[in-house]
């Protein structure tokens, strides 16, 4: 900290940066325009480590969820065809449910089959399609929750690539892997971008192409699950890769990763070491090689389309079917209880994908 500016006239800039650092996180945008020294403040990576430090660090979770139609514009909800998607937050705190700020260009609804991850106090929006003209994206869209701002990223080189694998180390890195071509062909390419330099790098190919899989960052590694190869599209294989970020080389493939060849959208790192995902009315768990059932979902999440876990907790968002209402419920790592949220009708549509974030 600079020690010839006051940041709160008439106190040590240490004992101003512990009132700072307690600013309530929905308050902190605020905080930054009250002046330079505060803004430069809680831009520094130490604000946010002293809020982990002392246990005032905020889990958010986003998700991309289908608007419910009566809140829609008149000539949105007059349209035919897929639903249209915006970006909601949820405070496990408080309970509360928001809307975020619409992604620059996307007045009207987020690119469909964009990645959401969570890089300290950003959010990142990589990719997806034109909600209207379909057209593939290779865009990088981050918002900052310290300043409530959007900002535009490098594009991701490489060609055109769709529902690809992808997550961050939560920290700095973003890595992408897999997904079709422009042709439709399942492609091995892989990448990693540095938020905070906005700067892609070419990863070594994996060995094997495939798309439809899932992208999970866990126990230091980046893993990219399932999927499928050109050949075999849309029959989902058990294998699964995983880059080691340390020795920067993919580890040899594991054949018989999954349980069973399914589609791995629910697979999620617990924070505990462990990967959790939800099949066939159940959560399971791997812990080391093998997985195991350690509860049964709750009737009204027959169908899962979002998993997400945090500080010991295991967010489930479905519904009782494919086209109704969805629901959510919290489930206790500890003892594997489940809560259910309550959930808002405005904010009951279809959830595509999500992430959370520690501010």
């Amino acid at each position: 900290m600079d020690g010839f500016t006051e940041l709160l006239p008439g106190l040590p800039n240490d004992i101003a940066f512990e009132c700072l650092i307690r600013i309530p996180f929905d308050q902190i945008p605020v905080a930054t325009s009250v002046c330079k020294g505060w803004k430069a403040e809680i831009e520094l990576p130490e604000f946010r480590q002293g809020r982990k430090l002392t246990g005032l660090a905020r889990a958010v979770i986003v998700v991309a969820q289908a608007w419910i139609y009566p809140t829609r514009t008149a000539h949105l909800a007059m349209l035919s065809g897929p639903p249209f998607y915006r970006l909601v937050l949820w405070d496990p705190k408080t309970g509360c449910w928001s809307e975020l700020p619409p992604v620059p260009g996307f007045p009207d609804g987020i690119p469909m089959f964009c990645h959401l991850v969570g890089v300290g106090s950003e959010l990142v929006v990589i990719g997806g399609c034109d909600p209207f003209s379909y057209q593939v994206s290779n865009s990088v869209f981050i918002y900052n929750f310290l300043s409530a701002t959007w900002r535009c990223g490098t594009d991701m080189p490489g060609g055109r690539r769709l529902f690809a694998g992808c997550d961050s180390d939560c920290d700095r890195m973003v890595y992408v892997a897999g997904g079709h071509d422009e042709d439709k062909n399942a492609v091995k390419s892989a990448l990693a971008y540095d938020v905070a330099k906005d700067e892609w790098t070419r990863l070594p190919d994996m060995a094997q192409a495939r798309e439809e899989c899932k992208g999970v960052f866990h126990r230091g590694k980046f893993h990219v699950i399932g999927g499928y190869p050109t050949e075999r599209q849309g029959s989902f294989g058990r294998q699964a890769e995983a880059f080691d970020v340390a020795t920067w080389q993919w580890d040899p493939v594991q054949d018989d990763f999954l349980e069973a060849a399914t589609c791995p959208i629910g697979c999620v790192d617990g924070g505990d070491a462990r990967l959790y995902t939800c099949r066939n009315g159940n959560v399971t768990m791997r812990d080391g090689a093998t997985w195991q059932v350690v509860a049964r979902l709750p009737a009204e999440l027959c169908n899962v389309p979002y998993v997400t876990a945090w500080q010991g907790k295991l967010l489930v968002i479905g519904s009782g079917k494919s086209d109704g209402p969805h629901t959510a419920y919290v489930m206790d790592l500890k003892n594997y209880t489940w809560t259910k949220l309550d959930l808002p009708d405005e904010y009951s549509g279809h959830v595509r994908s999500g992430c959370c974030l520690e501010i």
